[in-house]
Formats: C-alpha cells, sequence, structure tokens
C-alpha cells in the first residue's frame, strides 16, 4: 500500500475540529470515583522463572468495576532502591503473554508493569488471564462495538479504567519510585497510554507509538481494516444507530484526551499505515496540550511502525524523563 492519506507536510497542521461531550470530565471523574470504591488490592506473588538478570512477579489487582486485572512487574535481578518505572499496555487481541517476553525495560534499568487486557489475548500469541465479566447488548464480534450504544456501559469504559488504577498498582510496589512513572504500549496499547496521560496529571512521560483510538470520525470512514471496520460492520446492520454509536465513541476518543495530556510525550506514525492512519494518530499528537513533545514518522511502514527502531527512540528519549 503506498501513502493513502493526507500528505506529511498536511498531517502536521492537521487539527480537525472534533465535539467534546460537555460532560467529557465529569463523566471520568465519576467513573473513576466510582472505581475507586473499590480497593485496589495489589497483589505481587514471585514467579519463579530461569532468568538471571530480572525478578518477575504476578500481578492481581482491582479494576474497573473490583474486577480482578492480571499483569506482571519485570524488575532487573538484585534491585533494593525505588527504581523509575514503564507501564505498559497491550495491542488489540493480545494479553499479557509469558514474563520473558517483556525484558526490555528492566534492561534498560527500570521497572516493568504490563497491564492484562480483560477479555482479549485470545488472538495471535500473546494470551490472556483477565476476562471482563461485564455484558453487553448486540455486538459485532471483537471488543468494539460491546455496550457501544450508551458510554456508560461500553468495554473501553471499563479498559481505561483498568489502565488508570494499572499505575496506581504499578506505584503500590515498593521498588517503585511513584514519582517517576511512565506510560507507553503499541496501537490499542498507545490509544490505552493517550487516555491514561489525559487522566493521570502526575505521569513523568507518555510514548503512544502507532496509536489506535483516535479520532474516530475519520477512522472508521478512511480505512476497512479491523478492528476500526467492527464499528462499520456494527451500523451496516444496525442503520438507525450512527448517531448515538459516534456520541458514545466521543467520550473514548483520544484526541480529547490529548488535550489535557501534561507529561512530556514521543509519539509516531506510520504514512502507510491502514490500521491507525496517520490522520488519526497527527489529530491526537497536534492536540496533546504540552508543549514538551515530538513524533516519529515512518514513511514507508505499516501498521508495525517503526517497531525496534522505535523502541531505540524510547530507549533514548525515555531516560531524559525518568532518571532522578
Amino acid at each position: 500500500m503506498a501513502l493513502f492519506d493526507l500528505p506529511l507536510e498536511q498531517l502536521r497542521d492537521y487539527r480537525p475540529e472534533l465535539p467534546e461531550p460537555a460532560d467529557f470530565d465529569q463523566f471520568w471523574e465519576k467513573t473513576l470515583i466510582e472505581a475507586s470504591q473499590f480497593d485496589l488490592d495489589a497483589r505481587f506473588e514471585p514467579v519463579d522463572i530461569p532468568l538471571a538478570a530480572v525478578e518477575v512477579y504476578d500481578v492481581t489487582y482491582a479494576g474497573y468495576g473490583g474486577h480482578p486485572v492480571k499483569g506482571w512487574l519485570v524488575l532487573p535481578a538484585g534491585a533494593r532502591e525505588p527504581l523509575p518505572a514503564v507501564v505498559e499496555y497491550i495491542g488489540y487481541g493480545g494479553g499479557r503473554g509469558l514474563p520473558h517476553m517483556h525484558l526490555l525495560w528492566a534492561a534498560a534499568g527500570f521497572a516493568h508493569f504490563i497491564m492484562d487486557t480483560r477479555g482479549q489475548g485470545s488472538a495471535g500469541w500473546a494470551s490472556g488471564e483477565t476476562p471482563d465479566p461485564v455484558g453487553s447488548g448486540p455486538a459485532h464480534p471483537g471488543f468494539m462495538t460491546r455496550g457501544i450504544e450508551d458510554p456508560h456501559d461500553y468495554y473501553y469504559r471499563r479498559l481505561y479504567t483498568d489502565a488508570v488504577r494499572a499505575v496506581a498498582a504499578a506505584r503500590a510496589h515498593p521498588l517503585v519510585d511513584a514519582a517517576r512513572v511512565a506510560v507507553t504500549g503499541v496501537s490499542q496499547g498507545g490509544g490505552l497510554a493517550i487516555a491514561v496521560g489525559g487522566l493521570v496529571p502526575d505521569l513523568a512521560a507518555v510514548a503512544p507509538d502507532v496509536p489506535f483510538l483516535c479520532h474516530f470520525p475519520r477512522a472508521t470512514t478512511l480505512t476497512d481494516r479491523q478492528p476500526y471496520r467492527e464499528i462499520g460492520a456494527y451500523l451496516k446492520a444496525r442503520r438507525t444507530g450512527e448517531e448515538q454509536v459516534y456520541r458514545t465513541l466521543s467520550y473514548f476518543d483520544g484526541v480529547h484526551f490529548a488535550a489535557r495530556g501534561r507529561a512530556p510525550a514521543l509519539f509516531s506514525a506510520a504514512l502507510e499505515d491502514q490500521t491507525c492512519p496517520p490522520s488519526t494518530v497527527f489529530a491526537a499528537f497536534n492536540s496533546y496540550a504540552s508543549e514538551e513533545k515530538s513524533i516519529e514518522v515512518y514513511s514507508f511502514n505499516d501498521h508495525e511502525g517503526g517497531g525496534p527502531y522505535q523502541q531505540q527512540a524510547q530507549l533514548r528519549w525515555l531516560p531524559r524523563h525518568l532518571r532522578g
């Protein structure tokens, strides 16, 4: 696929007029207050793993509705003082997988918290351990339309809340420096990182990589690739639901969360990305509130983005914001 979206010079100035719900802040304030009524109950069980360079903990904490959410905490072996931490969120369909899949940030000297994704983790090779005990009305197969007729019932309300609570869970471990926590993720994980960056005011850094869940009105009409296509397939059958669907999605759009992001940020976009079109990524990046922000652009890549090159960029960028 050659370039299909706006040219780069237009992307750098792309700021769409995207209506925001009048009660956006109240909606999320109420959601997080409700979640805080449940004890976080973060538990860290040591894992016996034949790796000499890291120590691993199997994590369980209370997410949305008090539901148990799994994760891993990976630490450099022998750590005795609180470390800066990277909280990572997983791409669509994936789960936390196995501990040895997550060694990069511990190798760089950081604590690394990997959040499992409720209800996901049965697609591809990264398995999950966290169920989603909440049902929904009629939905297209996948997660994008579960409860989509009402923002209070929408699947991503639960997942965004889990992601906010993951930061609190990471901070609960004595070897994590609560003042030096960054969030990151690829695709869906990048979208979650943007949302958490807008909801948690005291993060040290935000690093969304080819983020999903941004500028829904454009994404759902520009690309026919999954997972955005789930929304179009749903509306193909439910022809009168378009207005309500987009109203619900407006409470979860990364562009609105980006406008509330205060931590330094490093984004990435790929100009041939048909899964998360570059204009949707730039819409969030250009709206991001902090002046301390930058974006890596991969001109001839699809949704794989920069891959290891973006990891290298993050390895050079994050320490400047996480080292004490």
